[in-house]
């Protein structure tokens, strides 16, 4: 019996979520007195995830599925599963993760609870603590299934080394022609740039800028902090940023460790897919925006004035700690 964790993957690179799942993985199976194995697809360097607690990395190499394929991907996991008699799998929160737990956990008649925000609080019964109410409150989860799957909220349980020494073997799952049935025909991607899904800080736009021409000063702030950009809903309907880049309830949700809002007055929508942000700083001149009940600090003021201002100090503060 062992604990299994999916390792997503990119361009031969383990994920940031991937290393935070293994974490998870290595703990949960402390907890239950057994060991953790990590199933990775077209990984190159499997044994880094010794670092994190992971004592086996089955790891599959297929060019099929260079492109993530939901059906195929949950047919490997599920067999990998079986492979290893695994009780728990664990799962991050990214998109391609909420798209195959549940293809598994229907095949394996698994229980699965996602927005898992810290280590099981009990094994007998399986207890686990989740976000609940778009992120306004927490929920005490019992999974009653012999099989469990833990979908872990990015940024929540952070990366904790506790190095064994990962053996890594490979794995070729069965896969059938019908697994590809729906395939992807062309990705696009942002190059060059920090990911929303990667990114410990956020920094966000909003109406409040006036206009596209404006967006510079958002784009030089997160190049200095090393944040991925970001905007509210208006923003991206009217065209001023790509829809990628719209977060919120409606959008893509954020739980970095330090979110931005500048300009932005914070609708529900926005606010509930923003909340499982650990920090969150609002600039906005206007002292009644909604944003600054829900915010840790705020600066009440002309973002014109204040962003520059704060780029040029963080600027100075780097180049004198470099």
């Amino acid at each position: 019996m062992s604990v299994l964790v999916y390792t997503e993957s990119e361009n031969g690179k383990f994920k940031k979520n991937a290393l935070e799942v293994a974490s998870y993985a290595s703990a949960v199976a402390k907890q239950m007195g057994t060991t953790a194995t990590a199933i990775s697809v077209n990984a190159i360097e499997g044994a880094q995830l010794g670092t994190y607690g992971i004592s086996k990395v089955l790891n599959v190499t297929n060019d099929k599925l260079k492109i993530f394929n939901a059906k195929a991907y949950a047919d490997a996991v599920v067999e990998a599963v079986e492979k290893e008699g695994a009780t728990v799998l664990i799962v991050s929160s990214s998109t391609d993760s909420k798209f195959l737990a549940p293809i598994v956990a229907a095949k394996l008649k698994a229980g699965y609870v996602p927005n898992v925000v810290a280590a099981p609080e009990g094994t007998s019964p399986f207890s686990v603590k989740r976000t609940a109410f778009s992120n306004k409150g927490f929920a005490h989860t019992e999974i009653l299934t012999d099989k469990k799957i833990i979908g872990v909220s990015s940024n929540s349980f952070g990366l904790h080394e506790n190095k064994v020494n990962a053996v890594v073997e490979d794995f070729n799952p069965s896969l059938k022609d019908a697994d590809f049935a729906i395939k992807s025909v062309e990705i696009d991607k942002v190059a060059g740039k920090v990911t929303i899904a990667d990114a410990d800080i956020v920094v966000s736009g909003g109406r409040g800028l006036k206009g596209p021409e404006n967006w510079g000063m958002i784009e030089e702030l997160a190049k200095v902090l090393g944040a991925a950009t970001a905007c509210s809903k208006p923003v991206s309907d009217m065209g001023w940023r790509p829809h990628g880049e719209h977060v919120g309830q409606t959008g893509k949700p954020v739980a970095s460790n330090l979110y931005i809002a500048i300009g932005i007055s914070g609708a529900i929508q926005h606010l509930a897919g923003v909340s499982a942000s650990k920090v969150k700083v609002v600039i906005n001149n206007d002292p009644e925006a909604p944003f600054f009940k829900a915010a840790d600090y705020g600066m009440v003021g002309d973002a014109f004035e204040i962003v520059p201002k704060l780029t040029e100090k963080l600027k100075e503060f780097k180049a004198q700690n470099a």
